[in-house]
């Protein structure tokens, strides 16, 4: 259907083709659980390497979680794989308690402690720059840029942007990559915006600038190309780290628009929501191989995502529990009294049982969605 609507010819026909659409929809599927896993190992090793440098003890490192389907002891630690493919963690002596062991993870110094806890985000922050990075290399033959190459004249934008503008800001918010502008452009659809724009080496402000897409040969479009450069080791590099620093504006973006109601529950995903949106746009491409690519980028982002929010400070992710390890500090310092550690526990245990509620909701809410 999506051929015919293209215009494309088919490539194959009858049951073939649907055999095609098949195989590579359980090939999407397999890579993006896979690559859900790795990222998952690649958090919790943080964890564990950082843990295991700074001398405290680890007693298990499981990926995924619920009853274990393999494990091994080697050491001190317990390695498993666990049935349900979601999260994973690394569990290291006296993390949620006190404990006598000199190498609990309550003992050691307050610097390693928290050199443990951001290690996961850490990771999969590098993670998500090295993947967008192998992503842009293979993937883009030039790299786009924000400056305008050319504006139409039936364009919203005629008489304000001039070839060689060069995007600086939409909307107060920054522009890193040539995909903001659109993005940003769109959440200023039917309204307006302060634009700010390189020209001549100098900001030049269009404010309160008209936004709206117009139609340009059957499409809903805003009227300008951007440019283009020759893809460089440099142009390589900037790019992939300024698309970086865009995913993480996304996530801030979209966490604003949680809490201001701009989105709800209905606009989440979890694992099998994001498996279905990722395979589902894969099966869109031209070619296999730029359906994994799709799957590639879409991981790239995800990676960022995992590392930001789990130092938000929420009670049970690791931004909750380095503002508690913070607080403790400060609090015993000033009373000399060293805390229970037991109520920090009961926080913390609180919180996930919240998480994996939502983590529940959000999943059935995915299920049920497959179905309808």
């Amino acid at each position: 259907a999506r051929d015919r609507a293209a215009g494309r010819p088919r490539r194959t026909r009858g049951g073939r083709f649907l055999d095609e659409v098949m195989s590579l929809t359980v090939v999407y599927i397999l890579v993006a659980i896979l690559l859900f896993g790795l990222l998952v190992l690649v958090h919790e090793f943080g964890h564990f390497l950082t843990a295991k440098l700074s001398g405290v003890q680890v007693n298990e490192f499981s990926l995924f979680m619920g009853p274990a389907i393999w494990k091994k002891q080697k050491g001190e630690t317990l390695y498993s794989l666990r049935c349900i493919p979601i999260g994973g963690y690394c569990a290291m002596e006296g993390e949620d308690g006190d404990s006598d062991n000199p190498r609990a993870f309550s003992r050691a110094k307050v610097w390693k402690r928290l050199i443990i806890l951001v290690a996961g985000s850490f990771m999969n922050l590098v993670a998500g720059l090295l993947i967008v990075t192998i992503y842009v290399a293979s993937v883009y033959q030039a790299i786009p840029t924000r400056a305008v190459a050319s504006v139409d004249s039936a364009s919203v934008f005629a008489g304000q942007l001039q070839a060689g503008d060069s995007f600086y800001s939409i909307g107060g918010e920054r522009v890193y990559t040539s995909g903001d502008v659109t993005m940003l452009l769109d959440r200023c659809e039917g309204g307006t915006a302060d634009i700010v724009v390189l020209r001549g080496g100098e900001k030049v402000r269009l404010p309160n600038a008209q936004v709206e897409r117009r139609d340009f040969g059957g499409e809903q479009l805003y009227g300008f190309t951007i440019d283009v450069q020759e893809k460089t080791l440099g142009g390589t590099l900037g790019f992939s780290w300024n698309s970086c620093v865009d995913f993480v504006r996304i996530v801030r973006l979209g966490l604003g628009d949680l809490f201001t109601g701009r989105a709800g529950l209905k606009d989440m995903s979890g694992p099998v929501g994001i498996v279905e949106q990722v395979t589902e746009t894969a099966n869109q491409q031209e070619s296999a191989w730029e359906g994994l690519a799709v799957v590639l980028y879409y991981f790239s982002f995800i990676a960022i995502n995992l590392g930001v929010m789990n130092l938000l400070p929420i009670p049970a992710l690791d931004g909750g529990r380095i503002v508690g390890l913070l607080l403790t500090t400060l609090i015993e310092r000033i009373t000399r009294k060293k805390l229970n550690p037991k109520y920090e526990a009961w926080i913390n245990g609180v919180g996930m049982v919240l998480l994996l509620l939502l983590i529940a909701v959000i999943t059935f809410k995915d299920i049920f969605h497959l179905f309808t």
